[in-house]
């Protein structure tokens, strides 16, 4: 068995079609996807499946049979339980284990060909997608973007989710529309046009409140974020924590190399644009308490509570 897979980084899918997430779940959410026990059976049996013929690559045909079901009976229900496919399952364990073997010291040659890739090549075609946040569209300040937001009332306060046309560039939350609005225009003081449309953000609006009300088990949007160097790895380190665990400030410094950096990280975290969507909550003081929050102590906490619920 494989272990279990890290989050990858957000695709480049426009924010405003709904997204499919790709990040595979410890164990597929029951209660509120009103699947049977038999039906959840065959989604964790699939799963099974997968990770035990990994490197070795699985027709649907084959999983099917294997289940007990029909090709396009357990694609659709698979992608309702796991919230992503098959396929997409597949390629998230495949490139945790590519993940996994590079940072214990593998070369790239040996990870590749562990990792279940035929090539090098296939590597390099994933990576954009597996292992990268984009660039963002703008210069400093917003300079040159024009964003479209929405804000709703969520199980933790108002929400405000705002995006270019290339991805999710800003998600708050808080108490009051004006507080939310003066931050995002605090962010982006020269972006080109800021303007308040319901419809246009509708679809990444939605993935997040799904998240939050516990609906999905996770959420995947693409980003458009500035960031520097050190901020992009450290919001990488962040999506590669599980949904339901945490790490230590001097944990993911370690992690990317840099054990003394741990307030650096702390600083990261703070600057994070993106709650949720770059799940800083996870971060936490080395005595496991919880350290700070952009949005609220209050909502770390539940966030961090909701999310050990749904991997129980």
């Amino acid at each position: 068995m494989s272990r279990p897979a890290a989050p990858p980084a957000p695709t480049t899918r426009s924010p405003m079609t709904r997204p499919a997430a790709t990040q595979p779940p410890a164990r597929p959410p029951c209660d509120t996807l009103g699947l049977s026990r038999h039906q959840l059976a065959q989604v964790r049996a699939a799963c099974a499946y997968i990770d035990a013929c990994a490197g070795q690559g699985v027709t649907l045909a084959a999983l099917a049979a294997h289940v007990g079901s029909s090709p396009w009976r357990i694609q659709r229900l698979f992608k309702k339980a796991m919230g992503i496919t098959p396929r997409e399952y597949a390629d998230a364990r495949r490139s945790s284990r590519f993940r996994h073997a590079l940072r214990h010291g593998d070369s790239v040659a040996g990870a590749t060909y562990d990792a279940g890739y035929g090539s090098s090549s296939r590597v390099y075609e994933r990576a954009h997608a597996k292992l990268g946040m984009t660039p963002a569209s703008y210069a400093r300040g917003g300079r040159g973007a024009r964003i479209a937001y929405a804000i709703v009332d969520s199980p933790l306060g108002r929400l405000l989710v705002a995006a270019t046309e290339r991805g999710v560039c800003f998600v708050s939350l808080g108490e009051h529309d004006a507080e939310l609005e003066a931050a995002l225009k605090a962010e982006f003081p020269k972006a080109d046009a800021i303007v308040r449309d319901e419809a246009a953000i509708a679809p990444a609006l939605e993935a997040v409140l799904d998240y939050l009300r516990g609906a999905t088990p996770h959420v995947e949007l693409p980003l458009d974020v500035r960031a520097t160097a050190f901020q992009r790895r450290v919001w990488q380190e962040l999506m590669a924590i599980p949904p339901g665990e945490t790490r230590s400030y001097a944990e993911i410094a370690a992690a990317l190399g840099l054990p003394k950096a741990q307030r650096a990280v702390g600083r990261a975290c703070a600057t994070n644009p993106v709650a949720i969507l770059v799940p800083c909550h996870r971060a936490l003081r080395a005595d496991g308490t919880l350290g700070g929050y952009r949005w609220g102590l209050t909502r770390k906490a539940a966030l961090l509570e909701r999310e050990a619920e749904r991997q129980r």
